[in-house]
């Protein structure tokens, strides 16, 4: 982990790159002053990933590159300039109230990431782009893609299920969703029929379909991301309320040993550190975090929910502090910041754990 003294004392120059699909914008930094020293725009691809390595060279040989979109737009830049092991760190793009008067150009926003690496007190390095992190973000992304379309094509199912004529409905009567799209996949059009009911089986029958393949996608996805779980930390699996895609979630967020410097940092990323809610004479109050990494958020989230159901110590847990005059949503607060610290000191310093 960076700190703004380490930019200074380490680094002659500090180069922001303001990252779009075809071109990248740099601006090199002077550490000390702030003050621009150069800037350049290049193509994003690997000749301009080249050029702009030697931009750099003509610069400084110790710099720093604060990078902004090392997941999406700069993912390429990210990992060409890791085979070079260069030293980078991860930025957020900025928001538009940040940007003043509202000036926006992709070399602006070039300084703006220098300057906000400068400003920061710590600077984290980006997520690992390659290797079983990499391939779990894939999976995770292709999955929740599958899981969203599949739901939408029950949905829709259900609904024209509900408008149907009414020979058609009867065959649905009281049947779950499960049941439906089976019977669905097995419906056939008659000569006989008006041009509605043909239509609407039609269209019941494509929605099965749809639903059916989305739903084995999806399985699929999970057995690939079970394969790679047991094979890379498997561990992770043996704590209570984790299954393959909560452990993927919190892996793609945390990425690898050291990008994030404590328990409190982890907590933050993941919208579980507390915030103060006082007023007055109190000051023991806190209130949910809305902040972070939604997903890792609702992977804790998962857990916390699964420990509350199947997990005795959790239950009596909940007990205590109820009797204790604790509401419920402090209570989550609570379990999911114990949660968090829990995962931070497992993947950080993995140990052997049995599942009870």
């Amino acid at each position: 982990m960076t700190t703004v003294t380490d930019l200074v004392e380490n680094f002659d120059a500090v180069i922001g790159v303001d990252t779009h699909v075809a071109t990248h914008s740099a601006a090199v930094l002077n550490p000390v002053t702030g003050g621009v020293l150069d800037e350049i725009t290049v193509e994003a691809s690997e000749a301009g990933y080249a050029e702009l390595v030697e931009f750099a060279d003509q610069h400084a040989v110790l710099r720093l590159w604060a990078i902004e979109g090392t997941g999406s737009h700069g993912a390429g830049l990210a990992r060409h300039l890791a085979t070079r092991e260069e030293v980078m760190v991860e930025l957020d793009r900025p928001a538009r109230a940040k940007r003043r008067h509202g000036a926006k150009s992709d070399p602006l926003d070039a300084i703006r990431a220098a300057r906000e690496a400068l400003a920061r007190p710590h600077v984290g390095t980006p997520r690992s782009s390659g290797g079983n992190r990499q391939s779990l973000a894939v999976l995770l992304a292709a999955r929740r893609s599958a899981v969203q379309g599949a739901g939408d094509a029950q949905r829709q199912l259900f609904t024209l299920v509900l408008a149907a004529p009414e020979t058609i409905r009867n065959r649905f009567r009281g049947q779950t969703t499960a049941a439906m799209i089976k019977t669905a996949l097995n419906l056939r059009t008659r000569q006989d029929w008006d041009l509605e009911t043909t239509t609407t089986v039609t269209v019941l029958r494509t929605l099965a379909r749809r639903a059916r393949d989305l739903n084995t996608e999806a399985a699929n996805h999970e057995k690939t991301i079970h394969a790679i779980i047991r094979t890379w930390r498997n561990d992770l699996l043996a704590i209570q309320g984790v299954g393959p895609i909560v452990a993927a979630t919190v892996l793609c967020a945390w990425s690898h040993p050291g990008r994030i410097r404590s328990e409190a940092a982890f907590a933050m990323l993941a919208g579980t550190a507390p915030i103060p809610a006082n007023s007055g004479q109190t000051t023991n109050r806190y209130r949910l975090n809305r902040y972070g990494d939604r997903r890792l958020n609702s992977a804790i989230h998962t857990i916390a929910i699964t420990r509350t159901s199947h997990h005795q110590p959790t239950r009596d847990y909940i007990t205590r502090r109820t009797t204790e005059g604790k509401t419920p949503r402090e209570i989550r607060r609570c379990l999911k910041r114990y949660i968090t610290r829990e995962l931070y000191r497992q993947l950080e310093h993995p140990q052997t754990l049995d599942r009870t």
